[in-house]
């Protein structure tokens, strides 16, 4: 079925839950899904230097969920019950998946892809040469570009609704440091380096404090930025009190573009990893 027939029954069945029902929806659904999951449909897709939301795919992952049925899934001695598969044919698809790492059907990991025991919610790109380190998470309909490195627990949101709402977006390059958390559908652009611990939503103030004067962002992070956790005073009715925001430090140097050499983006700035 081509895409713009795809699309119809997808918006028509968003719209007249009924339809679930029908045969045709069903498999106007689950093949959407199959796209997904081979890479041939995003939920998100760059369009020259911005991205574009394809609504009606997320609204058609939204629609998986009902009409799958839950079941057993048994893998040797774990057990799983729930709506959906777990994804296959690693080895076809040349990726690395080391115990206890998991990926739903429905998510996108492309030729190099490492996940260490982490996990890759459906409607998740994950690019090329990507390494998904240890309880790393990667969210629903999240978009992760090439040779970029997610540490040791870091959290990358999902977003199914609202619709419009953009997915977390992180850009070819990008390192991001251990138990950072990243949301609301924050884009971060290339090559751009997190250190520990920071957390960005869609509200967080992102304050480049490299120049004389601070310089602020909101939802996203600019191309190879270095960014680290910080705090600004913000008063209430009850009196001062520190808010959490990002600090811009820098930009990332040439001899920090190898992949193996991105901690050092930090330390030149003698910030921790």
């Amino acid at each position: 079925m081509e895409i713009n027939q795809l699309k119809d029954i997808i918006e028509n069945t968003w719209n007249d839950r009924a339809l679930l029902s029908s045969e045709a929806s069903q498999n106007a659904i689950r093949q959407v899904i199959d796209l997904l999951d081979n890479g041939k449909l995003r939920v998100a897709e760059p369009m020259g230097s911005d991205w574009q939301v394809n609504e009606w795919v997320k609204k058609a992952v939204v629609l998986y969920f009902p009409i799958q049925q839950m079941k057993v899934i048994e893998v040797g001695p774990f057990v799983f019950h729930d709506k959906m598969e777990l994804k296959k044919n690693y080895a076809e698809l040349g990726v690395r998946v080391v115990p206890h790492a998991i990926a739903r059907y429905g998510a996108f990991l492309e030729k190099g892809v490492i996940m260490m025991p982490s996990y890759v919610n459906i409607g998740a790109y994950v690019g090329s040469g990507t390494m998904v380190d240890t309880w790393a998470t990667v969210g629903s309909c999240a978009q992760i570009g090439k040779d970029v490195h997610l540490s040791g627990g870091v959290g990358i949101g999902g977003v199914l609704e609202p619709l419009q709402a953009a997915p977390v977006i992180i850009e070819d390059g990008c390192f991001i440091g251990s138990r950072s958390i990243v949301v609301e559908g924050v884009r971060v652009k290339k090559e751009a380096v997190l250190g520990a611990n920071v957390v960005l939503t869609k509200s967080t103030k992102i304050i480049d404090v490299s120049g004389k004067e601070p310089v602020t962002y909101v939802g996203e992070v600019p191309e190879r930025s270095v960014v680290i956790p910080g705090s600004y005073t913000k008063e209430f009715p009850a009196g001062s009190y520190q808010v959490n925001c990002a600090l811009i430090i820098g930009k990332r140097k040439e001899s920090t573009d190898l992949k193996t050499s991105l901690n050092d983006a930090l330390r030149d700035f003698e910030v921790a990893v």
